[in-house]
């Protein structure tokens, strides 16, 4: 182990660099994988006037392994998948890798969402949620009063 000598003309610079392959390296698997080490699928929500509009990337995989619930205020989408790979008699293989892939995130949905009319669909990769907002949580437009 060889010992460096710290710079006073720059000190900053050094506890950066270490701050930097310290922390934002290392902590890596936590911020992006599931507990089952699988990377867990980037979202987008948008909102206009009449919904908020969820898409998750999930390329790969079909809409029947994609469980969505709701639970009071709680939206959870979530996914379990095992790929098993069955051999045929006869054959044998010199290395097998089993395959199982979950992840769930949950959302909490606001109150002036109407939760009997969300729909989900899967196309191209991409599941879409449209959660639609109850009429009374939409903006009304500006009205003019007339003074007399």
């Amino acid at each position: 182990m060889a010992l460096l000598r710290r710079s006073d003309y720059l000190p900053a610079w050094a506890n950066f660099v270490n701050e930097f392959f310290n922390n934002d390296l290392s902590d890596w698997s936590q911020r992006h994988y599931s507990d089952t080490n699988t990377t867990l699928p980037a979202v987008n929500i948008k909102e206009n006037a009449d919904a908020f509009l969820v898409e998750m990337a999930a390329p790969g995989m079909v809409k029947e392994d994609f469980k969505v619930e709701l639970n009071n205020d709680l939206l959870t989408i979530s996914s379990e998948k095992k790929n098993e790979n069955e051999t045929k008699e006869g054959e044998t293989y010199t290395r097998r890798e089993y395959s199982y892939q979950s992840f769930s995130r949950s959302f909490t949905l606001p109150k002036t969402i109407d939760a009997e009319k969300i729909s989900a669909k899967y196309e191209n990769g991409v599941l879409s949620l449209a959660i639609p907002k109850k009429e009374e949580a939409k903006p009304k437009p500006v009205k003019q009063i007339s003074i007399s």
